[in-house]
Formats: structure tokens, C-alpha cells, sequence
């Protein structure tokens, strides 16, 4: 929208009138002078594990920092998020959640040894999200000390499932379960570092899991059978030279293929999994039919003329399934973002993406994404690293949308 727009103005106005309060000052001036306590808990936080589907003693440690800093309602709920309410004058009413995944991409047994060297933290998660859960605890940190009362209750959350194989579970049940889920009037999510990109349109995805399995042999004299490897990679090459949609962008990625025990033995079981993404509903469903029919195919070709005892069977196993969605530019959370970062001399650069708001976007509540600030790289490896270098302007982003939001 442009700047003159009235809807913005009168956004603009309402985030200058915060942000010239003396308890926003008093917030904005706890952090910028406790960076590092900020980045304490951040190195304290990454030597906590967190693998996909075991995260409760990091659930834990957050609980504990909540208590704390004075949330109250604190608990780990029963799939294992841990949530804290930050009350406000009309407890009870509409709500703003504020969340971050504390799971990690990393087995348990993976090294953990953080290393500190000025602004840059070393560990695996150090980014992807140490950032965003530690921009919890200074959000409701820098609030407790101002002494900020916000009209409605602000619920923090550090969600569990949003790395890979996790599929969003953790939102899943907070939208399924938690008592003030229709009370929810926008919800931030915080994820990595950053302070300009706001992912504002979901990217659906839907993953698959294709099983192929036989009777197997010894490669010489039963070479007439079957082979689950070979009709897989037929399925494959055939879904390989499908033409995607480039308008909405489609993509449809094989991220494994596996099967087989020795080099001169048939496999009894081949798998291969499958990645379909698309902002539109109607691609996935499309790639989902040509998944099927591609294996199918080349399944029932390579059974033709073989004996009943030697065919082939397969599954194909529904293991994903985020749903697509966008944020309107008519909403108040994003006319607010637009005006808080006019605020403070952002471009605010909207992103599609796969995140933990694709969950709240597809319900049709006002959602976004947002990075915790500073810098970071080597996501998803054993070399990832955050710096805490800009942080401050990122985390004044957040408290400033988060108040807008509530007020």
C-alpha cells in the first residue's frame, strides 16, 4: 500500500503513539543493555538437545526459564510444547501468541560443544532456533521490567514438531486442543535470525513415502523376478519428466531412495521419498495423483507376465502435509508490521515459506513469520552460528508488533 494510504497512516500513527511511551522506552532499553544475558541463555539453551520428537528436557528448561521471568499458567502441554501466559488487563477475552520451535534438525547423539567468541555463538541450532526461543525470553524479559500491561493476554510458546518429519505437530495441537484456540487474534512466529523478511504466504507441502517389496532372489538364478529397485527408479525417471507449474510455482523433489542388502541379491523392499510444494492447493493434489499413477504403472508393467508368487505390491504412505495459506494485506497484523518497520526504516520484504504459521494461516488466523534479529549461517549443519549483531533492532521489531497486535 502506499504511504498515504489512510489505513496506514492511521497504522503509523498508532505505532509512533507506542512507541513514545515511557514504558516501551524502558522495554527498548532493556535490551540494548542485556545482550548478554540474551546471548547466555542462547549458549545455555543450544547445549540442551532437542531431536525431532525429543524435546521435553528442552520443553523443561524453557518452562523453567518462564517461571522466572513471571509468566504464569506455565506448563508442557500434552504433545509436548511449553507455554507460558503473560497476563493482560482483560485476561480472558482475545489473545496474541508469540512462538518459537525449540526442536532442531540434529540426532541426540550429535557433539554439542558452543563456542563463544564476541557476538558469535558456534553450536548446532545456534540459528535455527536458538535465535527465536531466546527472543521469547527477552520479549517477556524486557516487558516484566517496563512493567508493560497489554489489553489482552500474550501467550509464549516454545512448540515442538516444525524440523522435517515433525509435521508441524506441535502447532497442530495448540489449533486442536489448547482451550483459547478461538480466541487467537494474530500469532507471531519467530524463526532464525533476521530483521526484514516477514514470511506472509504459507508454502503448502505434502510428502510421501513409497514402498516397493518382493519375494528377492540371488541376482543369477532368479534375475527373471522382479526388482524393486529397478521398477522404483522406473516410477521415478517417469515422475522426473513431469512438466510443474512455474505460475503458482510447483516443485517435487525425491529427497531418498534406499533398498537392497548386497550387490548380487534382489531387494525384497525399495522406498523413496517423495517432496511436492506449491502455494496452491490444487498442484499438490495434482502431483499427488501423478505419484500414484507413476508407481502404479510401473508396478503393473513389471508384474505383466511374471508368477503370482514373484509380483510386486506397494504402498505409497502419507508422511507430511503442510497447508498452504497467505496473510492479507487487509489484515491488522499486517497493516501493523508495515507500519512498525516504516517505524524504524525497514523494507518490509514479504516471503512464501514453510513454517509453523502455515498452521494458523490455513484456519484463517492473522499469522506471520519473523526472524529474532542479528545474523546467521550453516543451517542445518554442525558448523550453523548466530550473531548477535543487530539483534536489538530485530527484537524492538517483535515487541513493538506484539503490543500493536495487543492493544
Amino acid at each position: 500500500m502506499a504511504a498515504t494510504d489512510p489505513t496506514i497512516a492511521t497504522a503509523f500513527a498508532r505505532i509512533g503513539h507506542l512507541a513514545a511511551l515511557r514504558r516501551v522506552h524502558e522495554a527498548f532499553g532493556w535490551l540494548h543493555l542485556h545482550e548478554q544475558r540474551i546471548m547466555g541463555w542462547q549458549r545455555e539453551l543450544v547445549t540442551v538437545a532437542a531431536p525431532p520428537f525429543g524435546e521435553g528436557p528442552r520443553a523443561k528448561w524453557l518452562c523453567e526459564k518462564f517461571r522466572e521471568l513471571g509468566l504464569e499458567d506455565v506448563a508442557v502441554d500434552g504433545i509436548g510444547n511449553a507455554i507460558g501466559v503473560y497476563r493482560g488487563e482483560e485476561s480472558g477475552c482475545s489473545c496474541v501468541l508469540l512462538s518459537a520451535h525449540i526442536d532442531t534438525v540434529f540426532p541426540a547423539d550429535t557433539p554439542i560443544d558452543p563456542q563463544l567468541s564476541g557476538t558469535r555463538l558456534a553450536a548446532p541450532g545456534a540459528c535455527d532456533n536458538g535465535a527465536g526461543v531466546v527472543a521469547l525470553l527477552a520479549i517477556a524479559a524486557a516487558m516484566r521490567h517496563a512493567q508493560i500491561r497489554p489489553a489482552c493476554d500474550l501467550i509464549f510458546i516454545g512448540n515442538v514438531g516444525e524440523e522435517g518429519e515433525g509435521d508441524l505437530r506441535g502447532m497442530r495441537h495448540l489449533y486442536e486442543h489448547a482451550p483459547w484456540r478461538e480466541r487467537v487474534a494474530a500469532h507471531v512466529v519467530l524463526d532464525g535470525a533476521g530483521h526484514e523478511v516477514a514470511v506472509t504466504h504459507a508454502l503448502g507441502s505434502k510428502r510421501y513415502l513409497v514402498t516397493i517389496t518382493g519375494p528377492g532372489g540371488h541376482s543369477w538364478t532368479d534375475a527373471a523376478r522382479p526388482n524393486p529397485v529397478v521398477v522404483l527408479s522406473r516410477a521415478v525417471a517417469r515422475l522426473g519428466d513431469l512438466a510443474l507449474s512455474t505460475r503458482p510455482r510447483t516443485t517435487l523433489n525425491v529427497g531418498t531412495m534406499e533398498g537392497g542388502t548386497s550387490v548380487n541379491a534382489i531387494p525384497e523392499r525399495a522406498t523413496a521419498r517423495f517432496d511436492a510444494r506449491s502455494t496452491d492447493a490444487e498442484q499438490l493434489i495434482r502431483l499427488e495423483v501423478e505419484i500414484h499413477r507413476a508407481v502404479e504403472d510401473a508396478v503393473i508393467e513389471a508384474n505383466h507376465g511374471a508368477k503370482k508368487e514373484h509380483a510386486l505390491q506397494f504402498t505409497i504412505d502419507q508422511i507430511g502435509d503442510r497447508p498452504a495459506g497467505a496473510l492479507s494485506e487487509q489484515t491488522l497484523l499486517f497493516e501493523n508490521l508495515r507500519a512498525v518497520d516504516r517505524h524504524f526504516g525497514i523494507r518490509t520484504e514479504p516471503r512464501i515459506a514453510s513454517t509453523d504459521a502455515n498452521i494458523p494461516l490455513s484456519l484463517g488466523v492473522p499469522a506471520l513469520s519473523l526472524g529474532a534479529g542479528g545474523d546467521g549461517g550453516g543451517i542445518h549443519t554442525r558448523n550453523e552460528w548466530y550473531d548477535a549483531r543487530g539483534r536489538e533492532l530485530g527484537l524492538r521489531r517483535i515487541l513493538l508488533l506484539l503490543l500493536a497486535c495487543s492493544s
